[in-house]
């Protein structure tokens, strides 16, 4: 495995973007300069996450989640956070 985390990645173990060994690694995710500890599923390349909306559910038991544009920098939390 490189370095650098897959350019989209989900942390839901049904969805076709999920990457068992990035997720035992470890990725933090700096969204708009920001670190963000709640986030569902992320794109660089499209510039979104979606981030979970507090302790709201469906009715299937998943968490509601809000899709926010930005830039995405996501970093393996092993290695350094990036400087900015």
């Amino acid at each position: 495995m490189s370095d650098t985390p897959p350019d989209r990645l989900s942390a839901n173990p049904d969805s076709p973007f999920y990457y068992a060994a990035a997720m035992e690694r470890g990725v933090g995710v700096r969204f708009k300069g920001v670190e963000k500890n709640n986030v569902d599923e992320y794109c660089v390349s499209e510039g979104w996450v979606r981030v979970t909306a507090g302790k709201t559910v469906d009715r299937k038991g998943n968490a509601m989640t809000i899709k926010l544009q930005g830039e995405v920098v996501p970093y393996f939390r092993d290695l350094e956070a990036p400087s900015e």
